[in-house]
């Protein structure tokens, strides 16, 4: 039998800003010209709305802060959990099943931020309690941390990790909006500045501004909208720690857990995704991810991206819009996998199309590796 959620919402709109440095514009507005170009392309009125999901580092009331600031005067739904960078694929779920109860008619996801213009501040903690008497630089420490162990464990090389960061390069020459484009090769990621061992710079995703948003509404109103509609099909979360002191296995995510419910949700398997985005804070999280997915086994991911696997033309294309490490990460990236899987399955993703997409396959990551939310997307063809 299959689940309620299943095909039960549809995204009918979305929204991005430029992406890369917007000086003398506050997080707020950020995310007002993105929840504006959602609104305009859903065709629909801000009145209309009357589900709220957002969440900011800033913005510990945003629940009651979004709907005052943006004029959302009918709203029924609101939240604003943070959980990190996956908290826009988390309110996806949410708002999928307040639809699907019918608490509301219109969500509307969004975020935005100016996290590279702003005046700097020190990363966000997310729980400090075992970690912090060894002042760790977070969140990049985690991480290589989790890289290192890889490395360690299963003979994973720089090379391979300059991989991910050549493939993304690639995809992101083919997209406009991409902050970096000029071309990488694997031997300037190898020789680039070193962050903290075993990363360079290039291992390490962007710092920019940038704001996104999306309309949702139930399927059974999704054809009323003037664009193509694209279906929630499944969605999967986990999470095995905060600290990374504390994560069970250092080269295992909870992916290895979400993947899989998100899969008998909708329905699928591994074999069936056309197109794959994830949240490559790092490089490593792209190679521990793709593993715990299944498209390749444990210890395998690095000989996996070395063979172009994930790259354009290869078998397994993955953050087709250049991803964090080139296209854009304002903080928190969630939001921005999910609108590049809806533009790929509507089919205009320009030069960087993937031809005949009907499935894409997502995942948020928040924390330090903590907090894992996987989603299947489809178009009807898939319902």
């Amino acid at each position: 039998m299959a689940h309620p959620l299943r095909g039960a919402v549809a995204v009918v709109g979305f929204g991005l800003t430029p992406f890369g440095e917007l000086p003398g514009r506050t997080h707020l507005e950020i995310m007002g010209e993105a929840i504006h170009n959602a609104l305009a392309d859903a065709g629909i009125d801000k009145n209309q709305v009357d589900g709220i999901f957002g969440s900011n580092f800033n913005d510990p009331l945003g629940a009651i802060l979004y709907p005052e600031y943006f004029g959302l005067k009918n709203i029924k739904v609101m939240d604003s959990t943070n959980i990190g960078g996956s908290s826009f694929n988390n309110a996806m779920q949410d708002a999928a099943a307040a639809l699907h109860l019918g608490l509301c008619d219109v969500a509307l996801i969004a975020y935005g931020s100016n996290t590279r213009t702003a005046t700097r501040r020190a990363g966000p903690g997310f729980g400090r309690s075992f970690d912090a008497p060894y002042r760790p630089r977070q969140p990049i420490n985690s991480y290589a941390l989790a890289a290192s162990r890889h490395m360690h464990q299963y003979g994973t090389t720089k090379e391979q990790l300059a991989h991910v960061a050549v493939s993304a390069r690639q995809w992101a020459q083919k997209n406009p909006r991409a902050f970096m484009r000029e071309p990488l090769t694997v031997e300037e990621c190898l020789k680039a500045r070193m962050v903290v061992d075993p990363f360079g710079v290039r291992d390490c995703c962007l710092v920019t501004d940038g704001g996104a948003a999306m309309v949702v509404v139930r399927a059974d109103r999704a054809k009323d909208f003037a664009k193509k509609p694209v279906y929630l099909l499944g969605v999967g979360a986990a999470t095995t720690h905060n600290d990374i002191s504390q994560m069970p296995d250092l080269t295992v995510t909870a992916v290895a857990q979400a993947a899989p419910r998100a899969y008998a949700m909708a329905g699928i398997t591994v074999k069936d995704v056309d197109v794959i985005e994830v949240y490559d804070a790092f490089t490593i999280n792209t190679i521990l991810f793709l593993e715990d997915f299944g498209f390749c086994k444990k210890g395998e991911g690095g000989p996996f991206v070395a063979a172009g696997n994930i790259a354009p033309g290869g078998a397994h294309p993955l953050n087709t819009n250049g991803g964090g490490l080139s296209c854009v990460h304002p903080g928190m990236y969630g939001m921005f996998l999910m609108v590049e899987a809806v533009e790929q399955l509507r089919g205009a993703a320009g030069e960087r199309q993937i031809e005949g997409a009907e499935i894409a396959l997502c995942n948020g990551n928040g924390g330090y590796l903590s907090s894992q939310i996987t989603l299947v997307f489809g178009t009807e063809a898939t319902l």
